[in-house]
């Protein structure tokens, strides 16, 4: 696969992946944590706000495309 496809693809994978990431973590708080003291608020957004660059890191590493030497 040419590298620009796979960028461009790649691309659109993280677009998505952030977009349904936020809807989701959006949604999971609303209704888990309304009556939650404010530091649970604080774990949950700042472990959720880091979360979502594990999958995103992996597909950054497969746009990169194969090692050659």
């Amino acid at each position: 696969m040419p590298l620009r496809l796979r960028k461009f693809i790649g691309t659109i994978l993280i677009i998505c992946l952030v977009i349904l990431y936020a809807i989701l973590a959006t949604t999971i708080a609303s209704a888990y944590l309304g009556t939650s003291p404010w530091w649970v608020h604080l774990l949950y957004f700042l472990l959720s706000g880091i979360l979502w660059i594990l999958p995103a890191m992996l597909i950054i590493k497969w746009m990169a495309g194969p090692i050659r030497k």
